[in-house]
């Protein structure tokens, strides 16, 4: 990312929660997080996927799917 670009999708997502799992494991539903980083549900649940293997500040799980899927996220050691 050039400096003075906006971040991309995946990079707003995974800053947020990184930075919500520098403050402690917690759960979450895409659609319960769209408006504060300013993506879609669908974008949400596509970016987690990948990020569940690249992101170097949280780990991420699927924890559970009721009306949707439940993530999992926590600092990584």
């Amino acid at each position: 990312m050039s400096s003075g670009s906006a971040p991309s999708k995946r990079d707003r997502l995974e800053q947020y929660l990184s930075a919500r799992a520098s403050e402690g494991a917690f759960h979450f539903k895409s659609r319960h997080i769209a408006d504060e980083i300013g993506l879609s549900s669908k974008e949400i649940g596509s970016l987690v996927g990948r990020l569940q293997r690249e992101a170097e500040a949280a780990r991420i799980s699927q924890w559970g799917y009721t009306r949707g899927t439940t993530w999992y996220v926590e600092p990584a050691d």
